[in-house]
């Protein structure tokens, strides 16, 4: 079976554009899809990967339903799955969250996404691929995520800490998409862009320089880090970026401030 790291390379990827074990996903806008992607990726609708019960957004979908997701792709116990998108890697690593909280690991995040790939000279093709399904069923293994009792028993604890992956109006109140504004008492906030080279084609910066910053922020890697932001769209790039970083402990919020910010019951800060 073949083993690519959590973050690929473009280079490394196109090694394996010919490999069976390797199925590359594309969460880019159908638009870009049709237009031009990574010959053999197969298009996913990122709003069907995500459940909506509003005014809570980004919800985990049903087990039935995102496994004839998965199945559809022809995606098995032993495939390893790649993905990227047109928007930093937000869209992608919700994909490769939700896998892993479905019990699926073997995954990858294109470096960079299409930028990466498109900028850097690797092909693109308009041709859409055979699909070939399977029988693979996935069940939620209650692992990578909490909810929101889970984390106001947490509030106070020591060991725990949250990241905020949201713009700093977000996180202040002063920019709100719920009925309430603000963010979790005892968030640090460590937007989900501050771990983007803008130079490099929207890469992850290097490990050290995010390492510094998110040790500076309390954010160490000796805490079970709970990452969250409007939807877990934004935070499941911090997931999958502080996984990279060897994090063990992290977990993700679906919902997000979607359901805490929609609340009367949860406390919030400004």
């Amino acid at each position: 079976m073949t083993v690519l790291p959590l973050i690929v390379e473009p280079d490394q990827l196109e090694a394996h554009l010919e490999d069976p074990s390797v199925l590359i996903v594309d969460l880019c806008k159908a638009r870009q899809y049709r237009k031009a992607h990574i010959p053999g990726a197969h298009f996913v609708n990122y709003p069907d990967i995500v459940r909506v019960e509003k005014p809570m957004m980004g919800l985990l979908p049903t087990g039935d339903r995102f496994s004839r997701i998965v199945s559809s792709l022809g995606i098995t116990e032993n495939t390893h799955v790649v993905a990227y998108d047109d928007e930093g890697g937000g869209c992608a690593s919700r994909l490769i969250w939700t896998l892993h909280v479905f019990g699926h690991t073997r995954t990858s995040l294109l470096n960079g996404g299409l930028f990466s790939w498109a900028n850097e000279g690797h092909p693109l093709t308009r041709d859409v691929p055979d699909r070939h399904s399977s029988d693979y069923a996935l069940t939620d293994t209650g692992r990578f995520k909490v909810d929101r009792e889970y984390i106001l028993q947490h509030l106070d604890d020591s060991g725990t800490v949250l990241l905020d992956a949201r713009s700093l109006n977000e996180y202040t109140g002063r920019k709100k998409f719920a009925s309430r504004g603000g963010h979790i008492p005892g968030a640090r906030r460590y937007e989900w862009t501050d771990a983007m080279d803008r130079s490099n084609n929207l890469r992850l910066l290097p490990a050290d320089i995010i390492q510094q910053a998110l040790d500076q922020s309390g954010i160490t890697r000796d805490k079970e880090v709970i990452v969250y932001c409007q939807t877990h769209h934004r935070s499941a790039f911090s997931y999958v970026m502080l996984r990279a970083l060897g994090y063990e402990d992290v977990k993700g919020y679906p919902g997000s401030w979607s359901e805490w910010g929609n609340r009367d019951d949860t406390p919030v800060e400004q």
